[in-house]
């Protein structure tokens, strides 16, 4: 079970304590499709959600692009009817209602998650054509992320184990998983502020309070994405 070289932790603040004592058991399987960049970051959540879940139902995928060739078990993954993608958009559907309907069979779901920055997960997601074969979902949860080490998008932007968290308490119907999971990131975000990290707004919380002090961006494509941020958001700059 995991140990504490599995972070590469001192001992004092090794989150080993904040794991479940057993993996959950889950009829779920995630597919955790993740951004190369996020592979060399230190302080990030998957290996978190990992360690919580039994081998084999939190399968991690690294890469930018995918084909049939190069990875055909994630490609028959997407074709299979019991998989849906973790995906906002217009024709995303919200998960909660989807299995309250029952339009989601009470079968072993497949879930693929895109573990990037928003801009990473939406390049993933529209320049490989087999994330479009699952049904598309989203979470209209509104939650704030627990992770305030890392600064989000909106307020409501959450990260990669806080999106498994909540997925799988509604898919499994089970509301303990979503606080067993989150369990190991608030040691973590605390542990982390004690030792003198900051808390990191969201940067609409920022924008909306006239507290985002970096320069506006020049490159054009950074530039209409923090103006369709603001517009979205009805955040009028200070």
């Amino acid at each position: 079970w995991p140990s504490t070289r599995t972070y590469s932790r001192p001992q004092k603040v090794c989150l080993c304590p904040f794991l479940p004592q057993q993996p959950l058991e889950v009829s779920t399987r995630l597919y955790v499709v993740q951004h190369p960049a996020e592979e060399s970051r230190v302080l990030r959540t998957v290996p978190l959600l990992a360690a919580c879940l039994p081998q084999g139902k939190c399968d991690v995928i690294v890469g930018r692009r995918f084909n049939e060739e190069k990875h055909p078990e994630l490609a028959a993954v997407c074709r299979d009817d019991r998989t849906l993608i973790l995906y906002p958009g217009p024709k995303s559907q919200n998960l909660e209602e989807l299995v309250q309907r029952q339009e989601i069979a009470a079968v072993k779901h497949n879930v693929i998650i895109i573990d990037g920055t928003w801009s990473q997960a939406k390049n993933m997601f529209l320049k490989n054509s087999m994330f479009h074969l699952p049904k598309q979902v989203q979470l209209n949860r509104m939650l704030s992320s627990q992770y305030v080490i890392r600064t989000q998008p909106t307020n409501i932007c959450l990260s990669t184990l806080e999106c498994a968290a909540v997925a799988l308490s509604i898919l499994e119907q089970k509301e303990e998983i979503q606080e067993i999971l989150l369990r190991p990131l608030k040691a973590l975000c605390s542990f982390q502020l004690q030792h003198g990290a900051q808390i990191h707004h969201s940067k609409e919380h920022l924008l909306r309070n006239g507290m985002y002090d970096k320069p506006m961006p020049k490159n054009k494509r950074k530039i209409k994405r923090m103006e369709k941020l603001m517009t979205d958001h009805s955040i009028c700059p200070r």
